[in-house]
């Protein structure tokens, strides 16, 4: 039975309205950024990028002995309630019907698709729907439900400063937070939008503040600063070294070790080594606060059970998830997987970081075969996931079972309003009317002919569905991207009975 148009816009208006409520509640807004005088800033990307780039360890989120106990501030719950709608479900038969017509879109390329019910996990409809594919960015999906699934809600990332081996060193502890911070908290965007106190990234002036009150009240004027990167093993780049749009994944960073702070640009210029400038900030910001540093700062490890003198923390986890999602920030992403191989003790590295997301994905029930993940970006082209399995992993996210999962859907992209969907979903594509009602991760690899778009829908009735659209061998990625657009519109505004 067809619905009215207008019968349909009225129940998505309601339920896109409190799906939209609980999205703002969530944060969707986060971010970092700084730059220093330091040489050296990396190339250029050389390729097309993926669109967008550690919780603490035991050691990072425990306080040292001398120190005294402090609570940890959460960022409350997001979107607590399971994400089901009123409305029937739709038929196989229907969504055929409904969906013909724009699935014959040249533009899609060659098109994989998979179609399941938002609260159940029900597959509804697809074609190649169990045909593993390139999912570019989508992959960060995966990371995120892992990191969820084997963190607390109010785990964070700590960057410390520790007593060196000697009277006068000290020594400056990455734990993997590459949202650290110089910028002040108001000049600080995510996605083009100021961050809330919640999602304000740790400061590295506070933690030069920190040491230099510590330095003085020991009477300590002047010291040796080294840095600490071990938390983290393996190369700092991925198999294809060309990577676009991502710093070299170091424990020790700050503002994602981009060269401007402020950047926005899909693929900003960053520094060949993010932790060496980090550092050398770091001894700046304390000669400003009257400490001497003397000489060059070194690589070293810090002893077991140093006595702490400064600490900053990081937004928590599902906050980084959300900016992760949102933005589709690569760097961040590597660092989430990474905490994630901690948390599962082994090693935080690329391979310690897939090993982790797939073995908590498959306790979750997400079935695995045939997929193949190399990194927790999605940069790697060598990536294979299916679209049944996104689907599924989305319905994972939205089930009553799993509410600390939430927050992989309130840090997807809004179609036309948020992140990397806030220039899609407009008139010139045709897809507006399910502007405000999607909710999605993209995945571009644009040199590749790769076009991925995964999400949560709510349909004519009120029904939230989760989908894949998964495009290959594409041509033109505008018309790509337009082509998704419209059939994900399509689907929102039938019933499909």
């Amino acid at each position: 039975m067809q619905r009215s148009a207008g019968a349909g816009r009225g129940r998505r208006t309601a339920v896109a309205g409190v799906l939209g409520a609980a999205l703002a509640l969530g944060g969707l807004v986060t971010g970092p950024e700084q730059a220093s005088a330091h040489p050296s800033p990396a190339a250029g990307p050389s390729r097309a990028a993926a669109d967008g780039a550690g919780t603490a360890s035991p050691a990072n989120r425990q306080a040292p002995p001398d120190a005294a106990p402090r609570a940890v501030a959460t960022g409350g719950p997001v979107l607590a309630a399971p994400v089901a709608g009123p409305g029937t479900l739709p038929t196989t038969a229907g969504l055929q019907r409904d969906l013909a017509q724009v699935l014959q879109d040249r533009g899609l390329g060659t098109l994989n698709f998979a179609i399941a019910d938002g609260s159940t996990g029900q597959f509804l409809y697809g074609s190649g729907e169990t045909t593993p594919a390139t999912p570019a960015s989508t992959t960060k999906l995966l990371t995120a439900v892992a990191v969820l699934a084997l963190l607390p809600a109010d785990a964070r990332i700590s960057t410390r400063v520790v007593k060196g081996a000697a009277p006068g060193e000290i020594t400056l502890v990455g734990g993997g937070d590459p949202t650290l911070s110089v910028l002040p908290q108001d000049r600080v965007q995510v996605g083009g939008l100021p961050v809330d106190a919640e999602s304000a990234p740790a400061s590295l002036t506070e933690l030069a503040r920190q040491t230099a009150d510590a330095l003085k009240a020991a009477g300590t004027p002047t010291v040796k600063l080294g840095y600490d990167t071990s938390l983290y093993s393996g190369p700092l780049l991925h198999k294809e070294n060309d990577y676009a749009n991502i710093a070299p994944v170091t424990p020790l960073m700050a503002d994602e070790g981009k060269v401007d702070p402020t950047a926005t640009i899909d693929a900003p210029s960053r520094y060949t080594d993010p932790a060496d400038q980090a550092t050398e900030t770091f001894a700046g910001l304390l000669r400003a606060q009257g400490i001497t540093v003397d000489g060059k700062a070194t690589q070293v490890t810090a002893a077991q059970g140093a006595q702490q003198l400064a600490e900053v923390r990081s937004p928590t986890i599902p906050r980084l998830v959300e900016r992760t999602l949102t933005t589709s920030d690569n760097t961040l992403a590597e660092a989430l997987a990474r905490q994630a191989a901690l948390a599962a003790h082994k090693p935080a590295s690329f391979d310690g970081g897939v090993a982790a997301v797939t073995e908590t994905l498959q306790k979750l029930g997400v079935p695995m075969d045939g997929v193949v993940i190399n990194d927790g970006s999605g940069l790697y082209t060598g990536n294979l996931i299916s679209p049944l399995v996104l689907a599924k992993l989305l319905s994972v996210a939205a089930s009553p079972e799993h509410p600390e999962l939430r927050p992989v859907l309130t840090g997807l992209p809004i179609a036309g309003f948020t992140g990397t969907l806030r220039s899609r979903f407009g008139a010139s594509s045709g897809a507006q009317n399910a502007a405000g009602i999607v909710r999605a991760k993209t995945g571009t690899l644009g040199d590749s002919g790769v076009f991925t778009l995964a999400g949560t829908v709510v349909d004519a009735d009120g029904r939230v569905l989760v989908f894949a659209f998964m495009n290959k061998s594409v041509s033109d990625g505008a018309a790509a991207r337009a082509a998704t657009d419209r059939a994900v519109a399509r689907l929102a505004a039938c019933g499909c009975r």
